[in-house]
């Protein structure tokens, strides 16, 4: 049923009482040319709600679905909006969940798996990560341009800080992959508990630190896998985190914002675009020497 922004919210909390086991609220105009993004980077001005709203509730099989609906509409205080019923089939979900997430190839040699999937290549080096609550199972564009650039560039025995690190993904594969000392940090605290069950399932030794504790040493590379505004502001402390001549990773940035992280970090490095995929941008950029001074 489609209803507007208003109506949302207290038809929502009649159809749960009475007797929905859930209830779905999307953009009535998803996928199609009126959808609204209704989220925002940190620092900008965000939608507080779509105009119209699509309702799907889910009810038991047994459920008089007709009479809910009716006496949640009553509730609500609204005229009963058009609707339609649907049957959902019994599956096996846990089936249907797993096989939406295969591995992934990220290079010739790296790649991420679920615990469940089969890699084809059994001299394959592969992270295990099941999807979580954190943010990172190697499916997102930016992902992948962080685990290409880990790949390609990281030397065994380097130093590695992934700061947001979400699922762990780029802390463990840079373990995976011969770093000698690997710094995992972020605000959430969830996503620093599934780093540490990721880390002990790939069998890796990871400090995790939350955003609030002391800044560990300069590492050799820095990675950070964010947002643009997030990393616009964070420019001072990824410089800090970063050694003289040592490496710095950005990604989840879209190409209009290239050129204004590029100049927020110019006074510790030349940033240049390393990849792009789908329309997401990776800067790639080195610490420059005597910039000392501009980390106190």
């Amino acid at each position: 049923m489609i209803v507007d922004a208003e109506q949302a919210a207290s038809l929502t909390d009649a159809l749960l009482g009475c007797g929905a086991a859930s209830v779905d609220i999307a953009d009535a105009h998803a996928g199609r040319g009126g959808e609204q993004p209704i989220f925002a980077e940190p620092g900008a001005e965000a939608v507080p709600a779509w105009q119209e709203h699509r309702l799907v509730a889910l009810f038991p099989e047994h459920a008089d679905v007709q009479r809910a609906l009716t006496e949640a509409a009553g509730e609500a205080g609204l005229a009963l909006p058009s609707y339609g019923i649907g049957r959902v089939e019994e599956q096996d979900w846990v089936r249907l969940t797993q096989s939406q997430f295969a591995p992934i190839r990220i290079s010739q040699r790296l790649w991420i798996s679920p615990s469940w999937g089969v890699v084809p290549d059994p001299a394959a080096l592969t992270v295990v990560l099941d999807p979580g609550l954190a943010f990172g199972t190697g499916s997102h564009p930016t992902t992948r341009l962080c685990l290409q650039w880990l790949d390609q560039h990281l030397q065994p025995g380097q130093s590695v800080i992934d700061y947001g690190c979400g699922s762990g993904i780029l802390a463990i594969a840079a373990a995976r992959l011969g770093a000698a000392h690997v710094v995992g940090i972020d605000i959430d605290p969830q996503a620093l508990q599934t780093s540490r069950y990721n880390a002990e399932r790939n069998d890796v030794a990871i400090e995790w630190l939350t955003a609030d504790a002391p800044a560990p040493a300069p590492a050799d590379v820095t990675i950070a896998n964010i947002l643009s505004a997030p990393l616009a502001a964070l420019a001072p402390l990824l410089a800090r985190l970063t050694r003289s001549g040592g490496h710095l990773v950005l990604s989840g940035i879209l190409p209009a914002q290239v050129e204004n992280l590029t100049r927020i970090y110019r006074p510790w490095f030349d940033l240049r675009v390393g990849a792009i995929e789908e329309g997401w941008v990776r800067l790639d950029g080195i610490m420059r020497a005597g910039v000392a001074a501009l980390r106190q």
